[in-house]
This record gives structure tokens, C-alpha cells and sequence, in this order.
């Protein structure tokens, strides 16, 4: 059983990886990429209404002429005022900026969701933790091509790096 979280919505930020068509689409697991979404925007819509930042980071093939079908964020996703962040590696925080407009913004916690849990939320999760940020991951929130890839993630190495959650178990402080 965990325990409540309770976040400071000016220092936190909901960071949610490659929620896209084509990625959301593929056969994933523990869960399906349509349930990823829901917990997804049920835990954004909760970050906006409490004043905190939503991310959303999408991934773009370097080199190529047309990215496939399917690689903006999924429709209805994103709202005024969250951050885009397009990578072009696994992680979000290579060359894209994603530091300086935590920073600027005052974050010093990420609360991260998304696909695949062992490659992109993973990486940028790793790389936040290099850069000082305070890292918690929604176990329900996430997915992967295979359960044990998932699992590895989320029973090895992510209490290593932060705070594993349920959706249901992130609360905001009141100021």
C-alpha cells in the first residue's frame, strides 16, 4: 500500500511521454495504450486544475523528410499552457530545452507517465534525475511492449531513481 503523495502544484510538473497515435496503438503491456491515455488524462486534468505544469513530449524520426502517420500527440491532449516538447532520441531532455523551461518555471519535481515505460519515460526519467529533479513514476499510468519489460522498470530500477505510485495516490498541498 503507498501512501498519498502531496505535491507542491508551483514545483511540480506532469510530464507524459509519447502519447501519440501510432505509439498508443501499438500492442503494449501490462496494459493497453487506450488505458495509458485515460490515466493520462485524468492525471493531467488534475495538475491543470491544481496550477501545475503539464509536458508533453512527442518523439520525431531525425532525418527523414515526413514523420509516419500517427506521430502528432494524440487529438484532445494538449491544452493551452502546457509545454511541447518534440525529442529526437529516447529521452526528452537531449537538445530540446526541457531543463531550462522546468526552471525557469520553478519545477523541481516530475511526475512522469506514458510509453514505454522502459524507453522513453525510463530515459528522460534517468537523465532528470542526473539534473536534481525529484522523480515520481505512475505505475498505472504507464506501459510497455512486454509486462516484463514494464515490470523491470517499474520493480527494479525506477525505486532506485524516485517514488512509484498509483494514479489514484498523487495529491497536491493547498497554499
Amino acid at each position: 500500500m503507498t501512501v498519498p503523495l502531496a505535491l507542491d502544484p508551483a514545483r511540480t510538473a506532469l510530464v507524459l511521454v509519447d502519447l501519440m497515435d501510432r505509439i498508443v496503438a501499438l500492442p503494449l503491456a501490462p496494459r493497453k495504450g487506450a488505458e495509458v491515455l485515460v490515466t493520462a488524462q485524468e492525471l493531467a486534468g488534475s495538475f491543470r486544475s491544481a496550477g501545475a505544469l503539464v509536458v508533453l513530449v512527442r518523439v520525431e524520426r531525425p532525418g527523414v523528410a515526413e514523420q509516419p502517420s500517427g506521430s502528432g500527440l494524440v487529438q484532445g491532449l494538449s491544452r493551452d499552457g502546457d509545454v511541447e516538447i518534440v525529442k529526437r532520441t529516447i529521452g526528452a531532455f537531449q537538445g530540446t530545452g526541457l531543463d531550462d523551461r522546468l526552471r525557469e518555471r520553478g519545477v523541481t519535481t516530475l511526475v512522469f507517465a506514458g510509453i514505454a515505460t522502459n524507453l522513453g519515460v525510463e530515459s528522460t526519467a534517468r537523465a532528470a534525475g542526473d539534473l536534481g529533479y525529484d522523480l515520481v513514476f505512475v505505475e498505472d499510468g504507464m506501459a510497455a511492449l512486454t509486462g516484463p519489460e514494464h515490470e523491470a522498470s517499474v520493480k527494479l530500477d525506477f525505486p532506485r531513481l524516485g517514488t512509484v505510485v498509483r494514479a489514484a495516490d498523487v495529491r497536491f498541498t493547498r497554499g
